[in-house]
């Protein structure tokens, strides 16, 4: 059970201190976003921001595999990496990913917006189905309630 769900008497800002301990402790974390009525469940990574990085965020997947394809990205991104608009990445469980920048950041990372303001920038790793379709795609199946595209994709070069 996540903490807010087992505090849900607790202010924002009482939130806020949680999240600013656990980032003392670990750097930064994947905090997980339950499905709601037609909202697919989403993941995302707090504290890259601190190291001026972009912070990721995954949507239509439980909260367990989409921590298993953000904390790989995430490290790389740590170590050196790039990750670019319109860049495909193989992640650590084969799915195939476009990364798309996240138009705005600050409408589905709430937690982010609220520690980081108007310095937040995100980027969502678009994966595609099993038969290899992406979400923009005709033929997308996404399973129920989909994968959202939080943004616009990057002009494709051939």
């Amino acid at each position: 059970m996540c903490w807010v769900c087992e505090h849900p008497e607790s202010t924002k800002q009482e939130r806020l201190e949680y999240l600013r301990g656990l980032l003392a402790k670990h750097n930064w974390v994947v905090i997980g976003v339950h499905e709601e009525r037609y909202r697919p469940p989403y993941s995302y990574t707090l504290g890259l921001t601190d190291r001026e990085l972009p912070e990721l965020v995954i949507t239509g997947l439980p909260h367990k595999r989409a921590a298993e394809v953000l904390t790989p990205a995430a490290w790389d991104l740590l170590g050196g990496g790039t990750l670019a608009p319109g860049n495909r990445i193989r992640t650590v469980d084969g799915l195939l990913a476009e990364v798309v920048k996240v138009a705005e950041p600050g409408a589905h990372l709430e937690a982010a917006a609220d520690l980081y303001r108007q310095q937040l920038a995100a980027l969502q790793l678009v994966y595609t189905d099993r038969r290899g379709h992406w979400p923009w795609d005709r033929k997308f199946r996404g399973g129920q309630g989909g994968q959202p595209v939080l943004g616009a994709r990057a002009k494709q070069t051939a």
